[in-house]
């Protein structure tokens, strides 16, 4: 639609050279509409109108449009350009307007080629030339250009101007050369707020706080901007606990946060799971009436869901009116970060159902949730999706977090393909591949990838070896993880931490080696986890030590006093052992603190819609099919020979319930709902949250065999592949009966 402008009979075409009065120029309807203009389209229509009613001969007039194409964000720096070079005799104010624009684009020397010639044509600079002039030179970081241009202000007598002054201080503290910029400031007859903000924020990004507090203690005035660069300040180098305390002292000072305080308190908040400032500020923003706000909304769901109250995160995302993207990443990587994956896909979900296009920040937080339940499919379009809109721009982090999920989910391949065709590999890719190939067993193909990075140039860091150990862990390599452990200490100078010291102990225990495993605990240089006195208590299980295992558990007790699961352990040691009395009394101090062991869970996705089941759980919509199945796998496990075992089962449960808990374990009900809901010859994945145990991984290798499958499963350390690629007699047999 065009516009049109009506003429004015208040106006009188003058020459360039003799402006109307700027009171009777002003309330032309031309500039009303221009005021107004939100596009380069529209402006070109207003251009027009300016040029049809003679305002183009006025210097007034041209430096408003050059200040719209310039500065304004719905402008155009070249057209800009091209309407500065119509103009004969351009003002100092139209100059400044164009070194303005440049001193915020890409192209910021060319606003010192516009000063140059500003000069060349006899113009005076005054105190709005040298503040863009002097960004510019921030910009550029021209340390050189930067004091010439400090010449200049001299030349021209306007040290003193409050806005030349506070540039200069800034110019010289962004280009690091702090002490210029003190200089500046201390030869200053007038210190005001912002000179000494523009100072501490200088000091704060070289890193130096205790400097910045050190001025920003001597400030006579301070206002909000020099609060917030000191909190933000230590919020930058993760001084988070003083950067709460100085929101303190600001509250107590009675001066009135900003959006940028409570943003950068919030963040602090979030970082050390600190909820009461958070609480304030939720109150705060409704008394204040900035519930609309969605930058602090977002801000304050991703607090909450980080100090771990979810619900009151979910309360202010669901309330929220509108929602952009990040508020839909915070709520998804809330529900993430504290390990709630399924809520995180479902949220994903929703996102989708409402057309919200995803970014590479959604896809961080709901790739791992896939990883974490097993989400294949969902994986895989994601995938899809990255390949299609992230071919240009290749994000190393998006494809090793890819690795990553494919490797957790089981599909170990699939991982291997995503690696090897990265065009360029980051620390962390490696790291994803040693590791994937660590939990499928793959120990061998995973110190060839570690030789094979080490040819690359790529140098281990701890996680390196926390994935390696991991791998001589999980295949018993004993001797080859005390070469890497050693070698992580001599030769590549990494002091172990206790993943590596859990690793190493829980390889000799798994090994027998417990004198070993021991001494190694007693050269800690740091106390023992409750995961290393849980792997030493796990294999006295396994060789029956029982000694060990009392030593053990003692520990364990005094560090994780509330966990069940150790109980337990050494509760069926001694069942082992046939120490009943014992057995009872621990039996019965669990009954008195009412502490049960966790809950085992498995979840299998099909057609991506992950389903989790506990033991004996009747509360699928198709656990009538799923029993019927369970039914058949036992009898024919049953022909075929299998027989439980009940001594992991509690003592107190008799033989025959024994028998059925052992049947009804939540691994055996996921395989039993993907058999019934996919095509013969699917491979089915699940997940386990805890150890599989050893009747469930005998039964599991029998089913595949029975059924022609593979079922690879994942439990909380690793995962077992069963696989058997012809199909039995047991198999065609149970087929016949169902054709009958």
């Amino acid at each position: 639609m065009a516009i049109v402008v009506a003429s004015s009979n208040l106006l009188h075409f003058l020459p360039a050279s003799s402006d109307p009065p700027y009171e009777l120029i002003q309330i032309h309807p031309a500039f009303v509409v221009l005021s107004k203009c939100k596009n380069i389209k529209h402006f070109k229509q207003i251009h027009s109108q300016f040029i049809k009613f003679g305002l183009h001969n006025t210097q007034f007039a041209l430096s408003k449009l050059v200040e719209f194409c310039a500065v304004s964000t719905h402008g155009s720096l070249s057209y800009a350009v091209s309407i500065f070079n119509s103009i004969d005799n351009p003002n100092h104010v139209i100059y400044n307007m164009m070194i303005r624009g440049y001193s915020l684009s890409s192209f910021s020397s060319l606003a010192l080629q516009y000063y140059v010639d500003m000069l060349f044509f006899g113009l005076q600079p005054n105190s709005y030339t040298f503040p863009f002039l002097l960004k510019s030179c921030t910009k550029l970081l021209a340390s050189h250009t930067g004091k010439q241009v400090h010449g200049q202000v001299f030349k021209f007598g306007l040290e003193d101007d409050v806005y030349v002054h506070t540039s200069l201080i800034n110019m010289y503290a962004q280009q690091g050369s702090l002490d210029d910029a003190r200089l500046v400031f201390d030869k200053s007859s007038f210190r005001d707020a912002v000179s000494f903000t523009a100072l501490i924020t200088g000091y704060i990004s070289k890193g130096y706080v205790d400097k910045a507090r050190e001025l920003f203690d001597k400030m006579p005035i301070r206002d909000v901007v020099s609060w917030n660069a000191m909190i933000s300040g230590y919020a930058q180098i993760d001084q988070y606990d003083k950067a709460l305390s100085l929101f303190q002292e600001m509250r107590q000072a009675r001066i009135t946060p900003d959006v940028s305080t409570l943003l950068s308190v919030l963040s602090a908040c979030a970082h050390v799971g600190q909820i009461e400032n958070g609480d304030w500020i939720r109150s705060w923003i409704e008394e204040h009436g900035h519930s609309s706000n969605i930058q602090l909304v977002n801000a304050m769901i991703d607090m909450y869901a980080k100090c771990g109250d979810l619900h009151m995160a979910r309360y202010l995302f669901d309330g929220m009116p509108e929602k952009d993207l990040v508020s839909w990443n915070v709520m998804i990587g809330g529900y993430t970060h504290m390990s709630k994956y399924k809520d995180a896909l479902e949220v994903f979900h929703v996102m989708q159902l409402n057309n919200v296009e995803p970014n590479d920040v959604t896809f961080l937080n709901v790739i791992p949730a896939c990883a974490n339940l097993g989400a294949l499919d969902l994986g895989k379009w994601i995938h899809i999706y990255i390949e299609k809109h992230y071919q240009d721009f290749p994000n190393e982090t998006l494809w090793t977090s890819l690795i990553n999920m494919y490797a957790k989910c089981g599909n170990i391949e699939a991982a291997k393909h995503i690696f090897y065709n990265m065009q360029t590999k980051s620390l962390a890719s490696w790291n994803a591949m040693i590791s994937g190939l660590a939990m499928h067993g793959e120990a061998n193909r995973a110190i060839q990838l570690f030789s094979e990075m080490a040819k690359e140039k790529f140098r281990p860091d701890e996680i390196t070896f926390v994935s390696v150990l991991s791998a001589c862990c999980h295949s018993g390599l004993a001797n080859l993880g005390r070469e890497f452990f050693n070698s992580m200490i001599h030769d590549y100078n990494i002091f172990p931490q206790l993943q590596h010291y859990g690793c190493m102990i829980d390889l000799l225990a798994r090994a027998g080696l417990f004198e070993e495993a021991m001494s190694l605990v007693e050269r800690m240089e740091m106390e023992p986890d409750g995961a290393i006195w849980g792997s030493i208590l796990g294999a006295c299980r396994i060789y029956k030590n029982l000694e060990l295992a009392e030593y053990a558990a003692e520990k364990l007790f005094k560090l994780e006093p509330d966990n069940p699961g150790a109980y337990i352990l050494l509760s069926n040691i001694y069942a082992g052992f046939g120490r009943w009395d014992e057995v009872a009394r621990i039996r019965t101090f669990l009954n008195d603190k009412g502490m049960k062991k966790v809950p085992g869970s498995t979840s299998i996705e099909v057609d991506g819609v992950v389903h989790e089941f506990l033991v004996s759980d009747r509360t699928h919509s198709k656990s009538a099919e799923i029993y019927q199945m369970l039914e058949e796998v036992d009898r024919l496990l049953e022909m075929a020979g299998h027989v439980n075992d009940t001594s992991e089962v509690y003592y107190d449960v008799d033989e025959e319930w024994k028998e059925g808990v052992l049947c009804e374990h939540s691994e055996k009900l996921a395989i039993a709902y993907g058999l019934i809901s996919t095509k013969p010859g699917t491979t089915l994945r699940i997940v386990k949250n805890l150890r599989v145990c050893g009747n469930c991984h005998s039964a599991t290798k029998l089913i595949s065999k029975i059924f022609d499958r593979e079922i690879i499963a994942r439990d909380r350390s690793r995962f077992h592949h069963f696989k058997d690629a012809h199909q039995s007699i047991l198999l065609l047999t149970f087929l016949m009966r169902i054709l009958n």
